[in-house]
């Protein structure tokens, strides 16, 4: 496959010296799902909207199908489809209005928005809603409407911006099957960014980890996945600290043992080197010998919270509620405004 995106050493630094995105360099193939996994504030959107041409980057070079985005924006723009955070759905208008709209936006012919609007609004599954109030459709809907007409000039390549940020679980997975047959059936390259786990699990030929500016890791989910070594046992045990920290100590010098990491109030998190039910009875045999008992022991496979919490020292789960009720609240605005 060809690169489709090419982006090599991409800064943008906001006043005040703010480094939303520091030294990102990465590739993405023709025909890939490609994902930026991230909490609030590591630079995802910072850097699609680079990628557009929506925001002037600091330094940096950004190629699109071996084009730069910055000396030749009128030759790429045409490629790149785009749907924000935030629907850019005008919910007075019906669905068809929309996309006819924005068909205007690309000076598309009268004929050609006719037959694109068609065949997007039927790959959408919108077709039979086409001429009612985008007002009356569901949360759902509005996205695929907005997907709808991020599509309708035909782009080479679609940016999806955390394409299902406070969606129910079920609708998020309907996105899921339409984002797959974007690529499947229009041959199409994807970015998309997210915070959720699953979603970048379930979606991603390969993915690039990001926080606070930074590309941590980039590589296929299951690669990642490997890398950080075989299972995972996450433990918690209970007695004064300094018998908790030998005991840490002795697990960590076990041939059987990648690391072990604190996970606050007295839960341990251990990576063993392959198989974690073999690692289990050491575990619980160093604790006695070390006078610490065990409340809870649990042995997982690798997913991605690990990865994650394997490269960037922290978790992401406290940024998902915050950014789950965000997304909420603009879209019940959304669909209350008249």
């Amino acid at each position: 496959m060809a690169t489709m995106i090419q982006i090599e050493e991409l800064v943008k630094v906001y006043k005040g010296g703010i480094r939303a995105v520091d030294g990102v360099s990465f590739d993405v193939e023709e025909q890939e799902i490609f994902g930026f996994l991230g909490p609030n504030g590591a630079g995802k959107s910072t850097t699609i909207k680079c990628v557009i041409g929506l925001l002037r980057p600091t330094s940096g070079r950004i190629l699109i199908r071996g084009t730069d985005v910055r000396q030749s924006p009128k030759l790429v723009k045409p490629m790149m489809g785009y749907a924000s955070q935030e629907t850019a759905v005008d919910d007075r208008l019906t669905g068809w209005q929309n996309l006819f709209l924005q068909g205007h936006f690309f000076h598309l012919a009268r004929k050609e928005i006719d037959e694109r609007g068609e065949e997007v609004l039927r790959l959408c599954g919108l077709w039979e809603r086409r001429n009612d109030s985008a007002g009356t459709y569901s949360g759902g809907m509005l996205k695929r409407l907005d997907i709808a007409a991020a599509l309708i000039h035909q782009p080479s390549v679609l940016f999806l911006d955390e394409p299902t940020l406070g969606l129910d679980v079920q609708t998020r997975k309907v996105i899921w099957q339409y984002i797959e047959k974007l690529r499947s059936e229009q041959k199409m390259t994807i970015f998309l960014t997210t915070h959720y786990m699953e979603e970048a699990d379930a979606l991603c030929d390969r993915l690039a980890i990001i926080d606070r500016g930074k590309i941590m890791a980039n590589g296929k989910p299951g690669a990642l996945k490997a890398d950080i070594g075989g299972d995972i046992v996450t433990a918690r045990f209970v007695a004064p600290e300094e018998k908790v920290s030998r005991l840490v100590q002795a697990l960590s010098a076990l041939p059987e043992t990648v690391s072990v990491t604190p996970m606050g109030d007295g839960l341990q998190r251990i990576v063993a080197r392959q198989r974690g039910d073999r690692l289990i009875p050491e575990v619980f045999a160093l604790a006695a010998k070390n006078e610490v008992g065990v409340e809870s022991i649990r042995l997982h496979r690798p997913s991605l919270d690990d990865v994650y919490l394997h490269f960037t020292g922290r978790e992401m789960r406290d940024e998902q509620g915050s950014r789950e009720e965000i997304g909420k609240a603009r879209m019940t605005q959304r669909r209350l405004r008249r």
